[in-house]
């Protein structure tokens, strides 16, 4: 299967919360390449590289977030930040 590339922004009480490890921990389970940030207005922006299914899968996990976030939507954007050839990191 190709790989895929998406982005998604995060809204809601997601930032001072854990969401970006988080975010890294369910992504390197799922075997995802990629990148976390903060965002100025609150959100937090993820970008992934790998399996189209696998994507899915962790846009079902962002959507519920961690314990002590509360996250108010998750909306796919285009992914036009560079993603690493290996892993996935975490940014800002």
């Amino acid at each position: 299967m190709a790989e895929e590339r998406s982005g998604f922004r995060v809204r809601g009480s997601v930032q001072g919360v854990g969401f970006r490890w988080w975010t890294h921990r369910k992504a390197v389970e799922l075997g995802l390449r990629g990148a976390v940030t903060n965002l100025g207005d609150g959100s937090v922006e993820v970008h992934v590289a790998g399996n189209p299914e696998v994507i899915t899968a962790l846009a079902r996990w962002l959507d519920q977030g961690p314990p002590g976030s509360r996250v108010r939507s998750v909306e796919r954007v285009p992914s036009l930040l560079p993603i690493p050839t290996d892993g996935f990191i975490i940014e800002g």
